[in-house]
């Protein structure tokens, strides 16, 4: 890739899709349509959403929030009283006792307020916890189920932010954020009653300043939560970035292009902790507007206050009550702005959160859908129609009867419509015309899980799980016993290369099989395959990976793998599908010849020359 191509995705991505309409540079990477900015307004109703995986965990958290509230909140509010009525009663009376029994409330109210505030954190973190398990439970759960079409243009790393940054930024929204709030609502309608009580005028004197600290606050509101969300939007990109970057190491090593990957990622980097530093900024210019509307209150308290001393409107247990209850007046103020910019964080990842649990599958199961039975294996396309995109058809006006145990090759260039059959017939994506019917019975009208538990697949990049080799190959039937894994094993002759390693069946392969050759992991899938036992075999360029010796090899145990089997097969090496039953030929979605081999080779036409040209490229790769 070129230095320029990493300078176009660099202001692509600094630009933060905010052109939409601007052309993408062919190199741009990095911009996802999951990542555009999420323009709603402000609304309770996402919290409402939030408080619904509360609601199982109320019954258990209300009482001890009740309780909580009110200790802690009495605690809070009557010793400032108290300490005002000992300045003006027992201190200048010199009554020692009643001042010993007015300290005495005193730290027993603190002590209370201690144990009260510690048993409410303890409990909520814990539901809050749980909670946050449900939300992550739920996310996974729901992007499992999602079509093949969403992740189709989300890569994996923008997904995984989702289930762990964004679920981990509600945390101490879910925990004791909400809590907190409705302690220091409570509290400061408390201080404002009270302040009432003692003196009206200099009540109303102290507490003018709030309309002009809201005032302000609120214009920062909408940037900021803007701002949040950019945040997340740009971590999302670093992540997806990172996640493409480890999964094509070898790719980038092997065209020495690690320094302008690396330039680029800096460059992503610093656009990131610009982004982050923006949002912190605005954060943190709540604390200084509480402080300084609190000390305008201050001042006018100072004033005021000292002047009504004066004139003995009050006296000075009052003033100094008043002083104190003003501290506690602008703490939960100064929490509260603290709380809105985390609620605003917290808004950012929920709207994200619930977009993709909002997300509908493309592929939806009828509430009316049917058990698939035990299958024969009979399929019908019946003038199938498919396109990935509006306007770009992928399969055309398709037609096929299969009858079962009938294997079927799948033949043409890249881009043909192979894959596309394949993933129509396991109902990866559902067609735009016609029907795809398995023993006469529309696969729509059954569930998913009922149609691909009969239906196996072994694909050319096979995927192999972290764990033993055992695990991998029981994958295609968990309750297997270990006879019947190694049976599956010598069936397709991967028992000897796994019984050549130092653990046999037990040993650990690592994250995707990195310790086996392409081959071995090929032979594993078709273990697991058979293991599976599934009715529909799939095999789309299954020993593309293989060497000659070991295709050969791998030809016997086909025929035990495809015995009594409606099977499919993709391959681009001709010699393996010349015994298929039939032979489609595709081109641009379009069936354009389908036969026996024999039957194909005397039409003279497409075959015959993939034949052909297949025959002198071996030529001239033997030369």
């Amino acid at each position: 890739m070129k230095k320029a191509d990493f300078k176009d995705m660099k202001d692509t991505y600094a630009s933060n899709g905010k052109d939409k309409q601007a052309q993408v540079p062919k190199g741009e990477r990095f911009v996802y349509a999951d990542d555009d900015a999420i323009e709603k307004p402000f609304n309770w109703e996402m919290i409402a959403r939030l408080g619904h995986y509360i609601k199982p965990y109320m019954k258990r958290l209300l009482p001890i929030i009740l309780i909580s509230v009110i200790l802690v909140t009495l605690s809070k509010l009557a010793i400032p009283w108290l300490i005002g009525f000992a300045i003006d009663d027992p201190i200048p009376k010199g009554n020692t006792n009643l001042l010993w029994t007015v300290m005495g409330i005193i730290a027993a109210l603190y002590i209370i307020q201690w144990f009260a505030g510690n048993y409410r954190i303890r409990s909520t973190n814990e539901v809050g916890q749980r909670v946050i398990y449900d939300l992550r439970d739920d996310l996974f759960r729901h992007i499992q189920s999602l079509s093949f079409r969403f992740f189709d243009k989300r890569p994996a790393g923008s997904v995984l932010v989702r289930v762990t940054n964004d679920v981990n930024s509600l945390q101490d929204l879910l925990t004791n954020g909400a809590v907190n709030v409705l302690i220091d609502c409570v509290q400061l309608i408390g201080i404002i009653i009270i302040l009432l009580f003692l003196n009206v005028k200099l009540a109303l004197a102290v507490i003018i300043t709030v309309p002009l600290m809201f005032l302000v606050s609120t214009k920062l509101r909408k940037r900021i939560r803007r701002a949040w969300q950019d945040v997340r939007m740009k971590n999302s990109r670093i992540n997806s970035h990172l996640n493409e970057s480890i999964q094509g190491v070898r790719v980038t090593q092997a065209f020495t292009q690690e320094r302008e990957n690396m330039q680029f990622f800096d460059e992503m980097n610093t656009i990131n902790r610009k982004s982050w530093d923006k949002a912190s900024m605005m954060n943190q210019m709540f604390g200084p507007i509480i402080d300084l509307t609190g000390a305008i209150g201050y001042c006018v308290l100072f004033w005021y206050g000292a002047r009504l001393v004066q004139v003995e409107a009050i006296t000075v247990g009052v003033l100094f009550a008043f002083f104190t209850y003003m501290g506690n007046f602008w703490e939960p103020i100064n929490r509260l702005g603290q709380m809105y910019s985390q609620l605003l964080v917290g808004m950012a990842s929920a709207e994200r959160i619930f977009e993709y649990i909002d997300e509908k599958p493309t592929v939806e199961e009828k509430e009316d859908a049917e058990e698939l039975p035990s299958i024969d294996g009979h399929l019908e396309f019946n003038h199938v129609v498919f396109e990935y995109e509006p306007g770009r058809t992928a399969l055309h006006d398709f037609n096929l009867k299969v009858q079962a145990g009938q294997s079927i090759a799948l033949v043409g260039h890249t881009g043909s419509g192979k894959s596309t059959i394949i993933n129509l017939l396991c109902r990866f994506y559902d067609p735009v015309e016609g029907a795809i019917l398995i023993d006469g019975q529309d696969i729509r009208d059954i569930t998913v899980l009922s149609l691909r538990s009969q239906v196996g697949i072994v694909l050319q990049d096979t995927f192999i799980f972290s764990g033993t080799i055992r695990d991998n190959i029981r994958f295609g039937r968990l309750n297997a016993t270990d006879d019947e894994v190694e049976e599956a094993a010598k069936a397709v002759l991967a028992h000897d290369f796994i019984m050549s390693l130092q653990d046999g069946y037990e040993t650990e392969v690592q994250e995707r099989g990195n310790i086996l050759s392409m081959g071995q992991r090929q032979l594993l899938s078709f273990a697991r395959a058979l293991l599976a036992d599934p009715r529909i075999l799939i095999l789309d360029e299954a020993t593309a990976s293989i060497d000659t010796e070991t295709e050969l090899k791998i030809q016997v145990a086909l025929k035990t793998l495809l015995k009594g089997r409606t099977s499919f097969i993709i391959a681009h090496r001709l010699s393996t599908i010349r015994h298929a039953d039939t032979i489609i030929v595709l081109d641009h979605g379009k069936m354009m010849e389908a036969g026996s081999h024999e039957d194909l080779m005397k039409l003279d036409g497409i075959y015959n020359g993939l034949i052909e040209a297949q025959y002198r490229f071996m030529i001239q790769a033997a030369v």
